[in-house]
C-alpha cells in the first residue's frame, strides 16, 4: 500500500500544469497558444513582455507598476504612442537573453510566438511562469491576445471593457468613412524599411480596409512577406505614397532611405510622385498590433481624408481606472 502511495504521488506530480509547482497553492489557470497550462498562485505583479505589442495590451490590462520592463523602442516618440505611459518603468529590453530576463525576477514572462521559444523551457525549468501568445498580425488575432494576456494577469473583466472600447471606437470611424463618397475614395501604398510588409494579410491591410481606402500592395495582389518591385509600384499607380518616418532615436537616416524612392528617375511618371502626393503617418499608430490598432485605423484615414480624423499623438485604449 505504502509503494502503491509513492508512485501516485509520482504520478500526480508528473501531471501537474507546466509553470506551477506542486507546493504552491493555484488561484486560476491559463492555457497559452502552444496548450501549455500555466497555473497561477496569484496574479503577477512583475511582468515582462518580449514585444512591444505586448507591452502595450499589458498597458492597457494592468497598472504600468506591474511591469518590470518594457521594450526600449516604447520611449520613442517616432515609434510609440506610449512614451508618457512607460516612464515609471524602470528597466528598458530587447532581445534580452534568459540571465538578462532572470536579473528582472519576473513573476510573468510574455512571449510571441514568432520571437525566440528556445528560451521558453529555460525560464520555465527556473520556476517562471511564462505564456506564449500569438504574434497578432490582424483585428483577430489582437483580440485574442487581449482575452489571453487578460486571463494571465487575472483581469478579464478589464480584458472585456478593452474590446468593447475598440468596438466603440471602430464603430465610430466606420461611421465618419460611410459618409465618404466612392469616387472620393484612393489609393495607398507603404514605403515601409519592412520591404516585404504591407501587403494581403497584414494588419496595415485589414487597417485600410476599415479606414475606406485602397491599399495598392493588396489590389495588386502582393502579398504579406512578398517583396514589391519598383515596377510593380509603378503599375500600381497609388494616389498617396506613405513615407517612413523612423529613425532610430536619430541613429538612422531615414531621408537617405526615402530618397532612393522620390529621387528614382523611373518613378517620376506615378501619380502621386507628379502631385507630391505623400504623407507621414505616425508610425506608433500604424504599425501596431494592440488594441491600439484601432488608431492606426483612423491615422490612415486622416493622412488620406483630412481632418475630420484627426487625432492626438498619445492615444491609448486601457481598461485600467
Amino acid at each position: 500500500m505504502a509503494f502503491l502511495l509513492c508512485v501516485l504521488s509520482l504520478l500526480l506530480a508528473a501531471c501537474s500544469p507546466s509553470g506551477s509547482r506542486s507546493s504552491e497553492p493555484v488561484a486560476y489557470q491559463v492555457t497559452d497558444v502552444e496548450g501549455t497550462v500555466t497555473a497561477f498562485p496569484a496574479p503577477p505583479k512583475r511582468i515582462v513582455t518580449l514585444s512591444m505589442s505586448t507591452d502595450e495590451v499589458m498597458l492597457g490590462l494592468v497598472e504600468p507598476e506591474r511591469m518590470a520592463a518594457v521594450n526600449g523602442l516604447l520611449d520613442d516618440p517616432v515609434s510609440s504612442n506610449v512614451t508618457a505611459l512607460v516612464k515609471a518603468i524602470p528597466h528598458r529590453i530587447g532581445n534580452p537573453t534568459v540571465e538578462e530576463i532572470m536579473a528582472l525576477q519576473p513573476d510573468l514572462v510574455v512571449v510571441p510566438d514568432w520571437g525566440d521559444l528556445s528560451i521558453v523551457p529555460s525560464l520555465r525549468e527556473a520556476g517562471v511562469k511564462v505564456v506564449v501568445c500569438k504574434g497578432a498580425k490582424n483585428l483577430t488575432e489582437i483580440r485574442e491576445t487581449i482575452a489571453l494576456l487578460a486571463a494571465a494577469t487575472d483581469e478579464e473583466e478589464r480584458g472585456a471593457r478593452l474590446q468593447s472600447m475598440m468596438d466603440e471606437k471602430l464603430a465610430e470611424i466606420e461611421a465618419k468613412v460611410q459618409q465618404i463618397p466612392p469616387e472620393q475614395r484612393k489609393s495607398v501604398v507603404l514605403i515601409s524599411l519592412m520591404s516585404a510588409y504591407g501587403g494581403i494579410g497584414s494588419s496595415f491591410d485589414e487597417a485600410c480596409s476599415l479606414a475606406g481606402v485602397t491599399n495598392g500592395r493588396a489590389a495588386f495582389g502582393i502579398r504579406d512577406g512578398q517583396v514589391m518591385t519598383k515596377e510593380q509600384l509603378v503599375a500600381i499607380n497609388p494616389d498617396i505614397l506613405f513615407l517612413p518616418t523612423y529613425n532610430d532615436h536619430g541613429n538612422y537616416d531615414v531621408d537617405k532611405f526615402r530618397r532612393e524612392y522620390l529621387g528614382d528617375p523611373s518613378l517620376r511618371t506615378m501619380k502621386a510622385i507628379r502631385n507630391q502626393a505623400f504623407a507621414e503617418p505616425f508610425e506608433g499608430y500604424i504599425y501596431n498590433c494592440s488594441q491600439d490598432f484601432v488608431f492606426g485605423v483612423q491615422e490612415i484615414a486622416y493622412r488620406v481624408y483630412g481632418d475630420a480624423f484627426r487625432q492626438p499623438a498619445d492615444e491609448h485604449l486601457s481598461a485600467v481606472d
